[in-house]
């Protein structure tokens, strides 16, 4: 009698922990279908910059560009986390969120396409996520007054009255997998990715020849950039936008970090650079109120930096008659644009 009381006892214990593991198992899943473990492990591939066809070697000549911070200090940091997103050859989709450095995940038996990219971006936002080959990453729009087009870049669409400006796009990580196959059996797999960078850093210098001491603030945008970026492989949109950002003041002239996708439609089959334009403009407040605005054509050097770089302009100047006069005491702050502050916009 005993004997068959503790049967009976370990029964329905085994019966409620198997209760509890189905609901957990299932917990992340559409439709309640079977799952099995994988211990993903994450690694990162830390790059601000992707050189291309050995034109440039920023990193050995960094010395010589007069940055007073280091080459490494533009590498991206690690995410807080990441999320995974696996498209079953059934037709459901499964997202899971793990830490940045990866943990055990549950997934559907069968073949999985695998999609990874960090979820703790601010400004970045994720389009079409129920197809792996059609998700892509894009960023918020922004708008700014004073901005009224660059006359050395011409939108795709015709007219600087339809160019599209956005804010600079967070750091972005992603890995994808075409084809992952999950056993059936509760013994977890394991599976090592390396998540790439999808956002790129730009250092833009600004140097002048005259009237640099007349300068108090100062910020710019650049023309021709990708609008998004396709999470599976890397490759950005054809749609060319123009960032929009701040800069900072520094004792040889203007510089500005500018995060973006890259250039646009890269890299496409023929691997080659198409024949967008490519511009940056300077907006400077004056310590005497004025506003001036200075336009370069980059097109040269963008289209050897598809992915990251640093874009160079010299010889602005100012004249005296133009940053002389009476600032009437007023002391010049990023809050004195006023009328002209960046307004973020729905696209």
């Amino acid at each position: 009698m005993k004997r068959n009381a503790c049967y009976i006892a370990l029964s329905a214990a085994m019966m409620m922990l198997t209760s509890c593991n189905h609901k957990e198992l299932c917990f992340d899943h559409d439709g309640h279908v079977p799952s099995y473990m994988t211990d993903v492990r994450v690694s990162y591939d830390y790059n601000w910059e992707q050189p291309y066809d050995g034109l440039t070697d920023w990193r050995a000549d960094w010395s010589s560009l007069g940055f007073d911070s280091g080459y490494d200090s533009l590498l991206p940091v690690k995410p807080e986390g990441i999320r995974m997103s696996a498209y079953n050859a059934d037709g459901t989709r499964l997202e899971t969120n793990m830490s940045a450095d990866g943990e055990p995940v549950y997934l559907a038996p069968g073949e999985n396409s695998l999609l990874f990219y960090n979820n703790d971006t601010e400004y970045i936002i994720f389009n079409d996520m129920g197809s792996y080959d059609e998700a892509s990453a894009t960023t918020r729009g922004r708008s700014r007054s004073s901005y009224k087009g660059n006359p050395y870049y011409v939108p795709q669409s015709g007219g600087k009255n339809n160019e599209t400006t956005v804010s600079a796009p967070d750091v972005l990580f992603g890995h994808y997998i075409d084809s992952y196959y999950q056993n059936s059996n509760m013994h977890p797999q394991t599976l090592d990715i390396t998540m790439h960078p999808l956002v790129f850093t730009y250092m833009i210098k600004y140097e002048f020849s005259h009237g640099y001491e007349y300068v108090a603030l100062a910020r710019g945008a650049l023309s021709g950039m990708a609008g998004s970026v396709y999470l599976h492989n890397g490759r950005t949109s054809d749609k060319a936008v123009t960032i929009l950002y701040d800069c900072v003041l520094k004792p040889w002239g203007i510089q500005a970090e500018v995060k973006s996708f890259g250039i646009p439609d890269f890299p496409n089959p023929s691997y080659s650079r198409g024949d967008s334009d490519f511009a940056v403009t300077l907006e400077v407040r004056l310590k005497n109120g004025k506003i001036l605005n200075f336009y370069f054509n980059v097109t040269d050097q963008m289209r050897n930096q598809p992915h990251g770089g640093v874009i160079s302009v010299k010889g602005i100047n100012i004249s005296d008659s133009e940053g002389s006069g009476d600032s009437s005491g007023f002391d010049v702050s990023v809050d004195d644009w006023g009328e002209y502050e960046d307004v973020p916009v729905e696209l």
